[in-house]
């Protein structure tokens, strides 16, 4: 149940699903094996890979392999298209203006 809620929650704002989990699972400790910067430095940067991972991580009970870097290669392609995207309002909006 927790792991449709995450996705669900997480397609919209990933940075407070993964704040979410880390305070109330252990899913972030185990998939970062109890690192904190790694994981900090993910939802600051990249928030779309850094919980497909740990999402991954946690379905597939172990570490990432095979097709689930596909998955984590598809954050990665979110979060490149959302800087994007807003590299490109922000030029819009200063032609505008």
């Amino acid at each position: 149940m927790c792991g449709c809620f995450a996705i669900l929650l997480g397609s919209a704002f990933p940075r407070v699903t993964i704040f979410l989990l880390w305070i109330f699972t252990d899913w972030v400790n185990k998939a970062f094996d109890g690192s904190w910067l790694l994981p900090f430095f993910g939802l600051l940067l990249l928030p779309y890979t850094t919980l497909i991972y740990i999402l991954v991580y946690q379905f597939s009970n172990g570490p990432v392999t095979g097709f689930g870097w596909a998955f984590v290669a598809l954050g990665f392609f979110f979060d490149i298209s959302a800087y994007a995207a807003a590299g490109q309002n922000r030029r819009l909006a200063s032609q505008s203006g």
